[in-house]
C-alpha cells in the first residue's frame, strides 16, 4: 500500500514565496512613492518660479507705455517730435507687441521655447535702451521732468528684479534636473514621466544688444 506524499512543507513555501513577492514590491512602491512626491513637488516649484519671472517681466511691460507717455506728454507743445525718437520709439513698441506674442504662461518644457521667449524678451531690452538714449539725446532737459526720474528708477529696478528672479528660477531648474537624470530617480522620472526643464542660455541678441542705460545725467 502506497503512503501519501508529504506535502507538509507546501503552504510554508508558498508563505516563503509570497513574502519575498511583498518585499520586493515594498522596495519598489515606498522609494516609488518617495521619488514621485519629491519630483512633482519640484517641478511645481519650477513653475511657481518662472510665474515669478513673468511677473518681473510684465512689470516692465506695463511700465513701458507709461514711459513713452510721459514723453509724449513732455514734447506735447512741439509742432513735431523728432525723427530718432520717432523711430525709436516705434521700434520699442513694436518689439513690446512681439513679446507679447512669445510669451509663455507656464514654465517651458523644451529649449527652442524658453529661446523664442527670450530672443523676444532681449530684444524689448535692446530697444528700450534706443529709445531711453534717443530720447536723451533730443531732450537732455528732460531729466529735471520728476515722472521721467520715477519711471526710469523703476526701469532700473525691474531689470535688477528680473535678474535676480532669472538667477532663482536656474537655482531651481538645476537642482530638478539633477534629480530626474540621476540613478535612481531617472527610473521613476521616465516611469512617472517627469523630464528635464530648459535652461536660461545666453542667446545671441542678448550677445548684442545694447546695454540699457537708465542715467538721466547728460
Amino acid at each position: 500500500m502506497l503512503s501519501p506524499a508529504n506535502t507538509s512543507g507546501r503552504p510554508g513555501k508558498k508563505l516563503l514565496t509570497w513574502g519575498i513577492v511583498a518585499v520586493v514590491l515594498l522596495a519598489l512602491i515606498v522609494p516609488g512613492c518617495s521619488n514621485y512626491n519629491n519630483m512633482n513637488k519640484m517641478s511645481k516649484d519650477v513653475d511657481a518660479a518662472w510665474a515669478q519671472v513673468q511677473v518681473q517681466y510684465q512689470r516692465r511691460s506695463d511700465l513701458i507705455p507709461n514711459l513713452v507717455n510721459s514723453v509724449k506728454g513732455y514734447t506735447a507743445h512741439e509742432s513735431g517730435t523728432l525723427e530718432a525718437v520717432t523711430n525709436a520709439r516705434a521700434g520699442l513698441l513694436s518689439a513690446e507687441n512681439e513679446a507679447e506674442q512669445a510669451s509663455v504662461q507656464q514654465a517651458p518644457r523644451d529649449q527652442e521655447q524658453l529661446q523664442n521667449y527670450l530672443a523676444a524678451q532681449d530684444k524689448v531690452k535692446g530697444a528700450m535702451s534706443l529709445y531711453i538714449n534717443a530720447v536723451h539725446e533730443a531732450y537732455p532737459e528732460l531729466k529735471a521732468n520728476t515722472l521721467f526720474q520715477e519711471l526710469n528708477v523703476q526701469l532700473e529696478g525691474t531689470e535688477n528684479r528680473i535678474a535676480t528672479e532669472r538667477g532663482r528660477y536656474s537655482e531651481i531648474v538645476n537642482k530638478y534636473n539633477v534629480k530626474v537624470s540621476s540613478f535612481p530617480g531617472v527610473i521613476y522620472a521616465k516611469l512617472f514621466g517627469f523630464s528635464e526643464r530648459p535652461q536660461f542660455q545666453a542667446s545671441e541678441a542678448a550677445q548684442s544688444a545694447p546695454v540699457v542705460d537708465f542715467s538721466v545725467a547728460q
